[in-house]
């Protein structure tokens, strides 16, 4: 049987895979999260994953999983939440946006929700920041992929000094 967990995880790895950067980037899991996957030793993605069919998805952080990201945030150099919207795609945020609507102060029962109009950008508020945020779905991939090329071209240079 396919837990509901795996489905959604494996929506986002999908996503990974099916680029044409996948061939260059190695991927684990973090063996402190069950929810933490890790790009070429430099990046993490935080997966969490909504189950609402439509439009607005909850996702619930309670203090564990803010303090695993503020953890993953210490511990490597690009942290990235994607949120698995249901069957609708998935909002990507890097670690400022994910600072701007969820502060680094633990509570109980923050959240994060997401909303789509159709063909409009995802629109993200969180308990501790009422400003509307925009992501589109199409930014999932391509921005977890930027922080790790910029981290290779970066790496390069310093070896070819």
């Amino acid at each position: 049987m396919i837990r509901q967990v795996e489905y959604y995880h494996g929506v986002a790895l999908a996503r990974l895979i099916r680029t044409d950067s996948a061939a260059a980037i190695a991927i684990r899991t973090h063996p402190a999260s069950r929810s933490t996957y890790v790009l070429d030793e430099r990046v993490a993605l935080y997966v969490k994953y909504s189950t609402n069919r439509l439009s607005p998805w909850p996702f619930g952080f309670n203090v564990q999983h803010q303090s695993e990201i503020a953890e993953l945030r210490a511990e490597f150099e690009h942290v990235f939440v994607a949120l698995v919207c249901g069957l609708d795609g998935i909002a990507c945020l890097d670690g400022a946006e994910y600072q701007r609507v969820l502060d680094d102060d633990p509570q109980a029962g923050e959240w994060i929700k997401v909303a789509r109009a159709a063909r409009q950008k995802y629109r993200i508020t969180g308990s501790d920041d009422r400003t509307v945020y925009r992501v589109g779905n199409n930014e999932y991939p391509g921005k977890v992929y930027a922080a790790a090329d910029k981290h290779r071209s970066t790496a390069g240079q310093a070896l070819s000094r």
